[in-house]
């Protein structure tokens, strides 16, 4: 399967839930492309049942940083999508982790530090241009539409 850009929508930023923590350095050189780009150009994957973050973190924390209203996603089944593999970063803490330990720390008050979990997916993810004022809008005319 792959994804495309009807498959990206914009979701409130507050339904999100981050597993991990980011790199405040890595999520400053985003902000600045971003703001170079002027928008996003790569949607967040999440989990459509928890709102889970399963990759785009330093999105995530670019987003919260503009204060941005909504952001780019593409939802999934993350417990049946075949094509999300879930693995540890080499660096990563922990010796072990499941699908469920990822859901569970992001309905949780604590998080991972950075780089613990590593999410290969397999599908394609679409080339978006959304716009940072589409981004800031509370109430959209019509939320499926890019640029």
């Amino acid at each position: 399967m792959a994804w495309d850009e009807s498959d990206v929508r914009l979701v409130p930023l507050e339904w999100l839930k981050p597993h991990e923590e980011i790199k405040v350095k890595n999520m400053k050189k985003l902000l600045t492309m971003t703001l170079r780009w002027g928008g996003f150009t790569k949607p967040l994957i999440v989990d459509k049942v928890s709102g889970a973050i399963l990759d785009g973190h330093h999105r995530h924390a670019v987003a919260m940083r503009l204060e941005l209203a909504r952001i780019p996603v593409i939802a999934v089944d993350y417990f049946e999508n075949g094509s999300i593999d879930l693995e540890l970063w080499p660096s990563a803490q922990i010796d072990e982790i499941s699908k469920q330990d990822v859901i569970d720390k992001a309905l949780s008050n604590e998080l991972y530090p950075p780089k613990t979990t590593r999410h290969r997916i397999a599908d394609y993810l679409p080339p978006i241009h959304v716009s940072l004022e589409k981004l800031s809008l509370l109430n959209p005319t019509t939320s499926e539409e890019f640029e």
